[in-house]
């Protein structure tokens, strides 16, 4: 691997547990200033404290969410984007390149791509192309791969899944991101197939804290490489004490029912 791209990924991942945590920030874009991400820079410096491994956010966030004191943490800048307001809300689009977030002190990039779309060969040319450029600049890239579109009945359905991570594996993606698929023996088949670390979405914001540690534990049960969740960490009622319960979890291989407790006292 190229020296750079291997240093670069270990400010994104644990070197020890080789798993991360990543919170990602991209959401105004697609529906606006939601809670929990208003105020960019106590947002990014309440995921600091809880000790996640990176944020992820678009190029015009970086000088938003960017502190002067504290701890340091992992960049991914995001390069594609759509709006709720679109008609083809699925459609995303290149705004940004691998240089330009070099220039932005981007540890790593990140590309959307919804298989089944009415576009999705755009996505996958555009996903083949930053491959091509991240690998040149030695830099990791992380693909988000959803199944959304007409002939889609799940994207949770654990082949979809499984179909999603390998078309990022296949087009270059250093790391994948796609849906837990319910229950750590599908997922372990979705991971199985994969060379590279596979990350689990959070989706829709869920009711119960343990329902979200169970999920995240029992992907790493199943061999996922932790998590890359946004609206069910960043609009938790204390971000950072949800990151640092994660952080047991993810990285420190403590229970569910053990860190829940902990959380709650």
């Amino acid at each position: 691997m190229h020296i750079g791209k291997a240093i670069r990924l270990e400010r994104i991942f644990n070197r020890d547990t080789k798993r991360t945590i990543i919170v990602p920030m991209d959401h105004g874009v697609s529906v606006g200033p939601i809670h929990g991400l208003v105020d960019m820079r106590e947002a990014v410096g309440n995921i600091v404290a809880g000790g996640a491994n990176a944020v992820l956010m678009h190029k015009g966030l970086v000088r938003c969410g960017h502190r002067t004191q504290g701890k340091d943490i992992g960049l991914i800048v995001h390069l594609s984007a759509s709006t709720s307001l679109s008609p083809f809300p699925n459609a995303k689009t290149l705004v940004c390149g691998v240089e330009e977030a070099v220039r932005l002190g981007a540890d790593g990039v990140s590309v959307h791509v919804n298989l089944g779309d009415e576009t999705e060969a755009g996505m996958l040319r555009d996903l083949g192309r930053i491959a091509a450029d991240a690998a040149s600049w030695g830099v990791p890239l992380l693909a988000m791969v959803y199944a959304r579109g007409p002939k889609v009945k799940s994207e949770f359905d654990p082949d979809m899944v499984a179909h999603c991570a390998r078309v990022g594996v296949e087009l270059g993606a250093d790391v994948v991101k796609v849906p837990y698929t319910g229950d750590p023996d599908s997922f372990a088949r979705v991971v199985d197939a994969c060379c590279v670390p596979v990350v689990i979405a959070g989706g829709p914001k869920m009711g119960s804290t343990e329902a979200f540690l169970r999920m995240v534990a029992d992907s790493l049960m199943a061999g996922g490489a932790g998590l890359s969740v946004g609206r069910n960490v960043f609009q938790a009622d204390s971000p950072q004490r949800l990151v640092a319960a994660l952080s047991r979890i993810v990285h420190e291989n403590a229970g569910v029912r053990e860190t829940l407790e902990t959380l709650k006292a």
